[in-house]
C-alpha cells in the first residue's frame, strides 16, 4: 500500500566549492601545480596572470578605444555559437571527473632486471630446452632476485604453461647456471643460499673468508640470532677471527636483484610547502611561491557575456551557449577562491604549529617538542580537525634543522613523576640516545631501558619501551650485540 507523507529533515551537505577546497587542501605543492595546469587546460575562462586593478583597466581602456573597430571585426560571437539546436558540448561524452585519479600506468625506459639476466643467458652454451627452463626461472624471480617457488612447483609450471617436460634434476642444473649470472646471488631460494653463492664466488679466499663460509653453511641459525659464544666454542677460533668473518658476511648483498634496478629507480625530491626561518629570535614563515599562482578570469569570456546582453540575437542556441560560458566563468571564480582559501588555511595552520612548538623551532632540540594533537591546532585557528588532518598529512616545511613532514611534529603526551606533560617524541629521542651510547658488547635490555628512563622521571613500562623501540626500528638487545 502506497502512502504519502510530509517530513522535515535537517541535512548538512557540502557544496561543490567546499568539496573542491577539501581536495585542494590535500595536495602538496607539486601536485597542486599539476592540478592548476589541468584546470587551465579544461577551463578556457581561467587565465594565468594577476587580476587587473581599476587603474590598469583605465590605462588599457584608453589604448583599446583606438582599436575598437578592429577588435569588433576580429571578434565574431558566432564563432562561439553553433547554428544547430543542440550545442556540441552536450553531445560530447565525459564520464571522468577532473579530480578523478589517473590510473594509467606510465611507460618507463631502460632495461629491466629480468631482461639483463636473459641477455646473459643468451651468451651461455645451453640447449633449446635449457633456455626455455632458464627463461621461466628468470621470469619467476622476485624483485630482490630470489626464486620463491620450490622446484616441484616449477616443474609443474613448465609442463602446464610451456609444455616443457623437465625433471627436477634438469631444473636444478639450469638453476645453477642462473645462479652464476651477474650480480652474484640471483636465483637463490633463501638468504643463506644467496650469501653462500656470493662468498663462494670470491676468487681469493683467506682464512676469514673460509670461516665465513663455515658459519653460513653450518651455523647460520646461530649467526642470525647472534649466539656468538656458541660459534666460538664449536669452531674453536679467536674473538678477532670471528669478528673479521662476520664483517665479510655483512659486506654481502642480501637483495642482489635490487642492485640492478637501482640505476633505473626514480629519485623523488621533496618540495617543501613552507619555509621557516629563525631571525633575531623570531620565527618567520613563508608559503612556497608555487602555492600562490597568479590566476584570473579571462577578459574574453567576460566580454562574451557583455556582448550577449547587448545582442539582439536571443535564439535558443545562443542562450545555451551563454549558459555554458557562464558555467565556465563561475567555475573559474570558484577555483581562484579555493586557491586563495587554501593559501590562508595553510599559512594559518603552519603559524599555529610554530607557535605551539616555538621552543623547538628556535633551538632545533627534539626534546623541546611539546605534546600536540590535531585538536590543539584546530581549536587555535577555529577549524575542523579533518581540515587540519588534510593539511598536515602531505605538507613539508623547510627549517634550519632539515625538511620535515608537518605530521611529524604531532605526538601524544605522557606524564612524568612530577605531573608534567611531555611529548612521546621527546621520550623516543632520549631512548634512541641511550641506545646509541650503550656498550654494544652488552646492550641494554628493555627492562634496563625502562629502569633508566624511570630514573630520569619518565614513568614508562617495559612493554611501552618495546613499542617505542619497534617504532624507531631498533632491534632487541640480543640483535644489537657486537663483538
Amino acid at each position: 500500500m502506497l502512502k504519502q507523507s510530509l517530513q522535515q529533515k535537517m541535512l548538512q551537505k557540502l557544496s561543490p566549492q567546499q568539496i573542491q577546497l577539501m581536495k585542494l587542501l590535500q595536495l602538496p605543492t607539486v601536485a597542486l601545480e599539476q592540478r592548476i595546469k589541468e584546470e587551465l587546460e579544461s577551463n578556457p575562462a581561467l587565465d594565468e596572470g594577476r587580476e587587473e586593478s581599476e587603474q590598469d583597466a583605465d590605462l588599457e581602456d584608453n589604448y583599446e578605444d583606438q582599436e575598437t573597430s578592429e577588435a569588433e571585426e576580429e571578434f565574431d560571437f558566432s564563432d562561439y555559437v553553433d547554428d544547430d539546436d543542440t550545442p556540441d558540448y552536450k553531445l560530447s561524452v565525459n564520464n571522468k571527473g577532473r579530480d578523478d585519479e589517473d590510473r594509467d600506468i606510465p611507460y618507463s625506459g631502460g632495461t629491466t632486471f629480468h631482461e639483463r639476466l636473459l641477455a646473459q643467458i643468451q651468451l651461455r652454451d645451453l640447449t633449446e630446452k635449457e633456455e626455455e627452463i632458464a627463461d621461466h626461472l628468470i621470469g619467476s624471480l622476485d624483485d630482490a632476485g630470489y626464486l620463491r617457488r620450490d622446484l616441484t612447483s616449477v616443474e609443474d609450471d613448465l609442463a602446464f604453461t610451456r609444455n616443457v617436460m623437465a625433471s627436477q634434476e634438469e631444473i636444478e642444473k639450469v638453476l645453477k647456471v642462473v645462479q652464476d649470472l651477474d650480480p652474484a646471488g640471483v636465483g637463490a631460494r633463501d638468504l643463506q643460499e644467496c650469501l653462500l653463492i656470493q662468498i663462494k664466488a670470491k676468487k681469493n679466499k683467506d682464512i676469514h673468508t673460509r670461516i665465513a663460509i663455515e658459519i653460513l653453511e653450518n651455523y647460520f641459525e646461530e649467526f642470525t640470532k647472534k649466539h656468538y659464544s656458541k660459534i666460538l666454542n664449536k669452531l674453536e677460533i679467536e674473538n678477532e677471527d670471528l669478528k673479521e668473518a662476520i664483517e665479510e658476511i655483512l659486506r654481502l648483498n642480501p637483495k642482489p636483484g635490487n642492485s640492478m634496478d637501482s640505476s633505473s629507480k626514480t629519485v623523488q625530491s621533496v618540495v617543501p610547502d613552507f619555509d621557516l626561518k629563525v631571525k633575531d629570535g623570531e620565527i618567520e614563515i613563508s608559503l612556497n611561491g608555487r602555492n600562490a599562482p597568479q590566476l584570473k578570469v579571462s577578459k574574453e569570456y567576460k566580454g562574451m557575456i557583455d556582448h550577449y546582453r547587448n545582442s539582439k540575437d536571443k535564439s535558443k542556441s545562443t542562450k545555451e551557449a551563454m549558459t555554458f560560458v557562464k558555467q565556465k566563468l563561475d567555475s573559474a571564480k570558484w577555483f581562484i577562491d579555493a586557491i586563495v582559501q587554501r593559501q590562508n588555511t595553510l599559512i594559518n595552520t603552519m603559524e599555529a604549529i610554530a607557535a605551539h612548538q616555538r621552543e623547538y623551532f628556535l633551538e632545533g632540540d627534539e626534546t623541546k617538542l611539546k605534546p600536540m594533537i590535531l585538536k590543539d591546532i584546530a581549536e587555535k585557528i577555529d577549524m575542523d580537525i579533518s581540515t587540519i588532518s588534510r593539511v598536515v598529512n602531505s605538507k613539508y616545511v623547510a627549517t634550519p634543522y632539515g625538511t620535515f613532514l608537518l605530521k611529524s611534529f604531532f605526538s601524544e603526551s605522557i606524564s612524568t613523576e612530577d605531573g608534567e606533560e611531555v611529548s612521546t617524541r621527546e621520550v623516543k629521542k632520549i631512548l634512541q640516545d641511550i641506545i646509541e651510547e650503550e656498550d654494544k658488547k652488552k646492550p641494554h635490555t628493555d627492562e634496563t631501558l625502562a629502569k633508566m628512563l624511570r630514573e630520569k622521571k619518565y614513568n614508562i613500562a617495559r612493554r611501552t619501551i618495546a613499542k617505542y623501540r619497534e617504532q624507531l626500528n631498533i632491534p632487541v638487545a640480543r640483535l644489537r650485540k657486537e663483538l
